[in-house]
C-alpha cells in the first residue's frame, strides 16, 4: 500500500478517501498557480495548470513520505537494552561506569556539556591512585591551526575574551616518548637551582585551536612541584618554536596544579583585589587539561610576566625584568627574564646599595630616585592585606621586579598567590624584614603612609559581602566542572568555598581592628641584657630536608635538620623574626653536627651555622662536633628595624641540633 500511494504521488492521481484533491491542492493560496487558473468563487478545481507546481509538491510529499516510513520501522525493531549493547561492544554496562564515575575513577568525555558551559567542554575526572589513564580524545574536526601573526590590539582583544567571559577550555597536551623521557629525567621534588628544559608538544583545545610545536616546561616550587608523571604544572611558551603563533592571544601562560589551594579560587580573587588596587597582577582563569589522554583535572590558568603583560601595565616592554627566586632578596644575583644585556645587574645594584645606605637622609633620597615608592607602599599593604606570607614583603619570595628604562625606577610585581587568606588575623602592623620593605618602613613618613594606604584599602575587604559575592560567581563557574568529575568532587568543592567565604569574612573583621593598633615598637632586653628567642619557624627549600623539634643528649628541645638524600643539596633554616631598636647585637646558639659535608658557595664552604638574613657568615661547621658554643655579630642602624635571625644547614648531607635554650640576644651596652 505504500508503495502504491507513493506511485499515486508521482503521478498525480492521489485521491483521498472522499474523492476529494488532496489537502495542499485545496488549501494551496492563489499564487501558487498561474492567475488564469486560480480555484473558481465556489471552490471548484480549475483547469490543469501548465506550471509544474503538483510535481514540485509531489516531489516533497514523496521525501516527507520516505522520512516517515524509515522512522516507523526504526521504531518497530527492538531497541537493544543497555546491557546488551554494552555486552556487544565490550564496555561496561552503564549503571556500573555511573558507580565508577561517582567514585572519580572513571572519565565520562562523552557526557553532555553542563549547563552554562560552552559546548565541547565536558571535563573529566582527577587522577587517582591506581587508576588507568583516561584514553586520549580525538581533536574535534573544528579545531583551526594556532593563531598567526595576530596585532597586538588583537591579541589583547583574543586574551580579554578568555579571561572576561567565564570559557573554561578543554585543553589536551600531547607530548612524544622521547620528550618525556627528557622530563623525566630531572628531579622527581623541587631543587633549588634547577634547570627545568623546553620540550616540543602539541596543544588542542576542543573546538578551539591547536598548536604544534609549543614549547612546555614543568613548573612549580617547594610545595607545588609534581614530576610529569604525577599531576605536574606547566609553563607553555607558544611561539618559542613558532614565531607569531599565540594562543588567545597569549604568546605564554602557565598552568598551576593548585595542589595548594582546593578551591582554585585564591589566585582569581587575590588578582582582582591587586588590579582594583591599580596594582600589575597577572590575569586568571581555569582550564581542564589532559596529558597524552590522561586525565589532569581542573587546572588554574594564568598569564605569564611577559612583554604583553609589561605592555599592558607600563605601556612598553623596555627595562630589565628579574625574577626573585625561590626565598631570594635582591642582595641575591636574580635571574634576568627581559633585558637587553643578560649578564648587566646594575640596577639591581644600584637599589639594594640604596636600601643598605648606613647614612639614612642619603639612603631616603636614593630610594625615591630608584623606587616607586607609592606603588610600592600599595603593593606591601595589598600583600599584608591578603595574609600573603609567602610574598616579597614578609618572606622575600615568588616576586618579579621591574626596572621600567623610561623612568629608571623599580616596581615588585606580585607573584605565587595560592595560599593567601590562610589566617584571618595576620599582622598589618608588624615591621618586615625584607630587605626592600624594611628600607621603606624604617622611614617613619613612609611607614605613616603605609598606615594610611591600609585603611584606604580597608574597604575592599570590609564589609566582605562583595568578596563573597565574587567567590559565589566563580563557583557557580567551576562546579558544573567538578561535578562532571563525580558528586563528591563537587561537594568537596562547595566545603571549600564555604570555608574560603567564613575566611574572608574573618579577614575583614581582622583588617578592621588592627586599624586601632599602634605600631609594634622594639621588643625589650631584661635586666641582664639577654633576650631568650622562643619564636622559630621552619624554612626550607628542600623538600627532602626534615625539619623537626626534638630531644637529643640531654637537650630537652632542640631544632633540628637533617638531609640524607645521595643528590641535590640542602637550604634548610629555622628563623626568628625580631625588631630591635639601633645598637650593636650578637647572636648566641649552641650547636651540634654530626657527618655534614658542607656545600660550596662561592668558592667556600657553609656547612652548619647562624647568621642574619641578607648576611653571609663566617662561623662554618661540618663533620661532626658535639655540642659547642657559636656566636654572630651585627649591627642595626635603624630607630627600628625587624631582623630576621638564621639558624641553618647548607649542606650535601648531614645533620645539625639547636639547642632551643642557647638560642638568645645580647645588646652591647652604650657609651
Amino acid at each position: 500500500m505504500v508503495l502504491n500511494r507513493m506511485t499515486n504521488l508521482a503521478t498525480g492521481t492521489y485521491k483521498t478517501v472522499s474523492g476529494q484533491p488532496p489537502p495542499w491542492k485545496r488549501a494551496a493560496p492563489p499564487f501558487f498557480m498561474p492567475p488564469a487558473k486560480r480555484c473558481s468563487a465556489r471552490g471548484r478545481q480549475a483547469a490543469p495548470a501548465q506550471f509544474p507546481t503538483r510535481w514540485i509538491l509531489g516531489g516533497l510529499w514523496l521525501a516527507l513520505s520516505i522520512a516517515a516510513v524509515l522512522s516507523v520501522d526504526q521504531f518497530l525493531v527492538e531497541e537493544p537494552t543497555p546491557e546488551s549493547a554494552s555486552a556487544a561492544s565490550g564496555e561496561a554496562p552503564a549503571e556500573i561506569g555511573a558507580t565508577l564515575a561517582s567514585a572519580g575513577n572513571l572519565a565520562t568525555d562523552t557526557a553532555p556539556p553542563a549547563a552554562g558551559l560552552p559546548a565541547g567542554n565536558v571535563p573529566g575526572g582527577p587522577p587517582t591512585a591506581g587508576r588507568p589513564p583516561t584514553p586520549a580524545a580525538q581533536p574535534p574536526a573544528s579545531s583551526q591551526p594556532g593563531e598567526r601573526g595576530l596585532t597586538p590590539a588583537q591579541a589583547r582583544e583574543a586574551a580579554d575574551r578568555l579571561f572576561t567571559e567565564g570559557l573554561i577550555p578543554e585543553l589536551r597536551i600531547e607530548i612524544a616518548e622521547a620528550e618525556l623521557k627528557t622530563l623525566r629525567q630531572g628531579a622527581t621534588s623541587f631543587v633549588i637551582g634547577e634547570t627545568r628544559p623546553y620540550v616540543k608538544a602539541t596543544l588542542t583545545e576542543t573546538g578551539g585551536v591547536r598548536c604544534e610545536n609549543v614549547a612546555l616546561k614543568l613548573k612549580g616550587s617547594a610545595g607545588s612541584y609534581r614530576p610529569v608523571d604525577d599531576r605536574p604544572a606547566f609553563t607553555i611558551n607558544v611561539d618559542k618554536f613558532e614565531t607569531d603563533q599565540t594562543f588567545h592571544g597569549l604568546a605564554k601562560f602557565h598552568l598551576n596544579n593548585s595542589v595548594q589551594d582546593p578551591s582554585y579560587i585564591h589566585e582569581w580573587i587575590a588578582a582582582e583585589l591587586l588590579r582594583a588596587a591599580n596594582v600589575p597582577a597577572t590575569r586568571v582563569t581555569h582550564a581542564r587539561v589532559w596529558l597524552n589522554g590522561r586525565d589532569l583535572g581542573l587546572y588554574v590558568l594564568k598569564s605569564s610576566f611577559d612583554r604583553q603583560f609589561l605592555k599592558r601595565h607600563f605601556g612598553h616592554a623596555k627595562g630589565n625584568l628579574y625574577e626573585g627566586g625561590f626565598v631570594q632578596d635582591i642582595d641575591i644575583d636574580l635571574e634576568k627574564d627581559r633585558g637587553e644585556n643578560p649578564q648587566e645587574r646594575s640596577d639591581l645594584k644600584g637599589l639594594l646599595a640604596a636600601c643598605r645606605d648606613p647614612d639614612v637622609s642619603l639612603r631616603w633620597s636614593r630610594l625615591e630616585q630608584l623606587l616607586d615608592i607609592e606603588a610600592f607602599i600599595t603593593f606591601m599593604a595589598l600583600e599584608m592585606m591578603l595574609g600573603h606570607w609567602d610574598g616579597y614583603t614578609l618572606q622575600h619570595n615568588n616576586y618579579r621586579l621591574f626596572f621600567d628604562s623610561g623612568t629608571g625606577k623599580a616596581s615588585f610585581l606580585p607573584h605565587g598567590m595560592d595560599q593567601v587568606f590562610g589566617d584571618p588575623n595576620a599582622s598589618v602592623i608588624n615591621l618586615p624584614s625584607s630587605i626592600a620593605a624594611a628600607a621603606v618602613m624604617g622611614n617613619r613618613v613612609w611607614r605613616g603612609r603605609y598606615r594610611e594606604r591600609v585603611r584606604e584599602l580597608l574597604p575592599l575587604f570590609h564589609p566582605a559581602d562583595g568578596l563573597r559575592q565574587q567567590v559565589d560567581q566563580v563557583h557557580a563557574r567551576l562546579r558544573p566542572v567538578l561535578e562532571r568529575i563525580s558528586a563528591q568532587a563537587a561537594k568537596d568543592h562547595d566545603q571549600q568555598v564555604q570555608g574560603l567565604k567564613s575566611r574572608l569574612t574573618a579577614r575583614g573583621e581582622g583588617l578592621l581592628k588592627q586599624q586601632s593598633l599602634p605600631d609594634p615598637g622594639p621588643r625589650d632586653f631584661d635586666e641582664s641584657g639577654r633576650l631568650a628567642l622562643t619564636e622559630w619557624n621552619p624554612v626550607s627549600e628542600t623538600p627532602d630536608a626534615k625539619l623537626e623539634v626534638v630531644a637529643v643528649n640531654r637537650v630537652p628541645k632542640a631544632y633540628s635538620i637533617s638531609y640524607q638524600s645521595k643528590t641535590g643539596r640542602c637550604n634548610s633554616s629555622w628563623r626568628c623574626k625580631v625588631p630591635l631598636s639601633k645598637g650593636r647585637y650578637t647572636l648566641h646558639a649552641r650547636m651540634k653536627t654530626e657527618k655534614i659535608v658542607a656545600a660550596n658557595e662561592q668558592d667556600h664552604a657553609v656547612g652548619a651555622g647562624i647568621r642574619v638574613e641578607g648576611s653571609d657568615r663566617d662561623n662554618v661547621r661540618k663533620g661532626t662536633v658535639t655540642w659547642m658554643p657559636v656566636s654572630y655579630d651585627f649591627e642595626v642602624t635603624d630607630d627600628v628595624r625587624t631582623v630576621e635571625l638564621v639558624i641553618e644547614l647548607r649542606a650535601r648531607k648531614g645533620q645539625v641540633w639547636f639547642d632551643a635554650e642557647s638560642l638568645h640576644l645580647t645588646k652591647e651596652s652604650e657609651p
